[in-house]
């Protein structure tokens, strides 16, 4: 089975919404808006098997050396077959090329970032923005059974 790693496209906004919305209503990612996703379209890559949608992440940029990435996700069906490993090394590639230092994330899935070469950081090293812009929409906001992870590039 051919996977194919793409950036996004506007046309691919809907498609994306669709994949992740039993993951938000869930809790387990934030919900994006069509606009903040349009706004933030160079952001995302999209993993396609021949013209299905099913997976995405995002390489969300904090400063000039620190990138996140957020919004992971798998099409239930299509884990475990390294579409998730795939995604993150895009997004790891992508933080090398634009010459950032770090890439954070914040996961419920620990050990499989930690199985990436990211370690646990004490959340409150996260930049003050991240929670402000973030954090204070999650339903879960302030009692956080996420953890945060970074990766030196």
């Amino acid at each position: 089975m051919k996977i194919d790693y793409t950036k996004a496209k506007l046309s691919d906004i809907e498609k994306m919404r669709e994949l992740v919305q039993p993951e938000v209503q869930s809790g387990i990612i934030l919900e994006r808006s069509e606009d903040e996703i349009a706004t933030n379209i160079r952001s995302y890559t999209l993993a396609f098997i021949a013209d299905e949608l099913v997976g995405f992440a995002a390489l969300h940029i904090h400063t000039r050396y620190l990138g996140e990435i957020r919004s992971l996700v798998v099409k239930e069906g299509f884990r475990g077959q390294k579409i998730g490993e795939n995604l993150v090394a895009c997004a790891v590639d992508e933080g090398r090329t634009l010459g950032l230092q770090k890439v954070l994330s914040l996961t419920y899935k620990q050990s499989f970032f930690e199985r990436l070469g990211f370690v646990e950081i004490p959340k409150e090293s996260l930049p003050e923005h991240k929670i402000w812009a973030d954090c204070i929409k999650c339903k879960h906001f302030p009692i956080c059974n996420e953890v945060s992870l970074i990766k030196n590039l």
